[in-house]
């Protein structure tokens, strides 16, 4: 496909802008997609709000954005399972297939992916890209491009509770109901998880985890998260806890919250990278510590189980932008944590 695409560029710390670049051409193992919808991710709000995470550093003009969906437009003729017309979610990362975690099936752990929004590789707030069709999974009927930007979030809830061996007649609790603790709930209930309990300071968003089907909430700024969540379980505590928020403190009751011999799964990214944590109470009572980065072989999964009605992905959806209006998009986000739960760009009108 010839011609000009639309793209949004991080021009500095708290600022984006607009170019115009070629469309991609699209190779012989890829398909062209023209994005409709791109989920604004808090790993994108960082990096506008500081400029890096980590080690990763934006040198701008930069593109972010990595939870896409769209609808194939041109294919590669090496390509045999996608056509024109076929909508898509993409998986943003693009491994090298030889390294040892490539080998042996942890392609999540590849050191040389190749990620979309993680410097120096842009992203993907822009009307189309030209991607790997093998990372483009085709969504049935009843599930829409909205939802299939939002199957990269569910992927990691889906790979948390496959990290803490979720299944079917535990109780779990699930610290900090952002984005990823939604869907991690979610994630949960999915899998067989008999009782999921969600733990948060905004109440809003706390509404929003009773809407999408936690069993019970507890509001951790009026109340004492570890003593309720004690109290809800008998005073037995947990088999499974994941944690989101990424601060100190809630990994710390995570530790109190959880049963002897239960796992831990650690999501959330903190502020400093480094935590001190109740270490002697975690190893008398022999705790199981796992962690997640991004995900593996969780796409198909995730799209069947929203496609099945286990999981309600447009209902974490707060917010919908106009791809003209992403400057404010991203403002607000920033600023309305309490109230945006999660922001969508809409690409394509």
């Amino acid at each position: 496909m010839q011609g000009k695409m639309k793209i949004a560029v991080m021009e500095g710390i708290g600022k984006m802008g607009f170019t115009e670049k070629d469309i991609p051409q699209t190779a012989d193992n890829e398909v062209l997609v023209k994005l409709e919808y791109v989920g604004i991710c808090g790993s994108d709000l960082h990096y506008y709000e500081t400029g890096k995470i980590g080690d990763y550093i934006v040198n701008p003009p930069f593109v972010l954005g990595h939870e896409p969906g769209g609808t194939v437009v041109e294919v590669g003729k090496n390509v045999k399972h996608l056509k024109v017309g076929d909508r898509v979610a993409l998986e943003p990362g693009k491994t090298c297939g030889q390294c040892e975690f490539c080998r042996t099936g942890k392609y999540n752990l590849c050191p040389d992916v190749i990620f979309f929004a993680t410097p120096p590789v842009d992203g993907v707030f822009q009307e189309y890209v030209a991607h790997d069709a093998e990372l483009c999974f085709k969504l049935p009927d009843n599930v829409s491009t909205l939802e299939g930007a939002l199957i990269e979030p569910l992927a990691v809830g889906f790979h948390a509770g496959m990290q803490g061996g979720a299944h079917a007649g535990q109780t779990a609790v699930v610290t900090g109901s952002g984005c990823i603790g939604l869907v991690t709930m979610m994630a949960l209930k999915a899998m067989g998880v008999s009782k999921v309990y969600v733990v948060d300071v905004m109440q809003k968003r706390l509404d929003k985890a009773m809407e999408l089907g936690a069993t019970g909430v507890i509001n951790a700024g009026e109340q004492d998260a570890v003593k309720a969540v004690l109290e809800l379980t008998g005073g037995v505590g947990c088999d499974l806890a994941v944690e989101t928020a990424g601060t100190e403190i809630t990994t710390q009751q995570t530790i109190h919250m959880v049963k002897k011999g239960a796992t831990i799964v650690l999501v959330g990214y903190g502020k400093t990278g480094m935590m001190n944590l109740p270490m002697s109470l975690a190893l008398d009572k022999e705790l199981s510590f796992n962690t997640v980065f991004r995900y593996r072989h969780i796409y198909q999964m995730a799209i069947d189980a929203v496609a099945s009605g286990k999981v309600n992905l447009k209902g974490i959806v707060t917010n919908i932008f106009e791809f003209e209006d992403l400057q404010n998009a991203m403002d607000l986000s920033v600023r309305d944590k309490a109230n945006i739960v999660k922001a969508v760009v809409k690409i394509a009108n």
